[in-house]
Parts: C-alpha cells; structure tokens; sequence
C-alpha cells in the first residue's frame, strides 16, 4: 500500500503526550533533516521553533497506481543484427569490362563477379547496403576503390552486383545507400 504524508499546522492535536511529540514522530519519519533546518536560524522573521511546535504528521493511504505497461518495441533488430545508417540517395553505375584485373585504389584486383564498389570518400572495407529504389532489390557490397568520376553519379558497383540490383539494362539507376556498422 502507497503512502503520503499529510503535515497539520499548530493548530492540530498532539501526537503522543508529551512536550517533544513532534519531533520523535518526524525523527521516525525521517522528517528530522527538515526541522533541524529551520532549528539552524531562530532568529529570522516567520520562523517557527519546531521544539514548540505541535506540528503533527500523519500518513495517509494514497490511489494505486496503475502500472504502466512495458513500452513496445517495434521492427528492433536482434542485438546481433548489424546496424545501418542511411549515407544517402542518388545514382548508381557499374564497372566497364575493361577494368577487370586492374589495381584498384586500395591495390586490390578489381574483380568484376565480386561484390565490391567505388565510393569517393567512404572508408576502404566499408560495407555498404545498396537498395535499387525502382524496384527494391538490394546487395551488400565492399568498398575497395575511388569513384565514381562522372558527374551526379553517387557509387560504381561491379557487374556481378549490379546485375543483382538489375541495372544492366540501364547500365545506371537511383539506389540509396546504407552503411552497415558490425
């Protein structure tokens, strides 16, 4: 059961027999702290010595509460899950055949069946979740280069990754892009 505390002014009855009643009851209470406090300063205006006072405390029931319900957590993923962060949208393309076997910006070969891209400032080895909004599909893929070099384009995936994404009809379309952190 809940509890409160109702305090009665001077003019209440007295507790327990006795000059020292309020005070036992508000040292029981844990009410003591605030007594000695205005114990420190007799002195100023409107002060009330609480040795004299017949202050009383009585503890009143109080409503139950209801309890509030566990807040719900909707689509969480599994604390193991990776997590994502939306880089942004834009356009996509894919390597030229021609590149294939080449140095890559992080002196890797490029491999055009792997699922790698080019990204301008993105970390080396981040892996990134591109999503093809025309049609939702989507692939996971690692950064190992720098690119793209044409204007308004945002990533270069390989081909093995933009056949997943199907952009090789196209040969480019609007993706958006998410880093997943481990």
């Amino acid at each position: 059961m809940r509890t409160g505390i109702r305090i009665h002014g001077l003019d209440a009855p007295r507790f327990a027999p006795g000059k020292h009643s309020a005070w036992i009851a508000a040292a029981l209470l844990g009410l003591a702290p605030l007594a000695a406090s205005s114990a420190a300063a007799p002195d100023a205006p409107g002060q009330i010595d609480p040795a004299t006072s017949s202050a009383m405390v009585e503890l009143v029931p109080l409503q139950p509460v209801a309890e509030p319900a566990a807040p719900v957590i909707e689509d969480a993923p599994a604390p193991s899950a990776p997590q994502e962060a939306i880089v942004g949208r834009g356009s996509a393309s894919y390597y030229a055949a021609k590149f294939d076997g080449r140095r890559t910006a992080s002196g890797e070969r490029f491999d055009n069946g792997a699922m790698t891209a080019a990204h301008r400032t993105l970390p080396f080895g981040t892996l990134v979740r591109v999503t093809n909004l025309a049609n939702g599909r989507s692939v996971v893929v690692r950064i190992n280069d720098r690119g793209p070099f044409t204007a308004g384009r945002m990533i270069d995936v390989s081909r093995a990754a933009a056949s997943e994404l199907g952009l090789v009809a196209r040969g480019h379309g609007m993706v958006e892009l998410a880093v997943i952190a481990d």
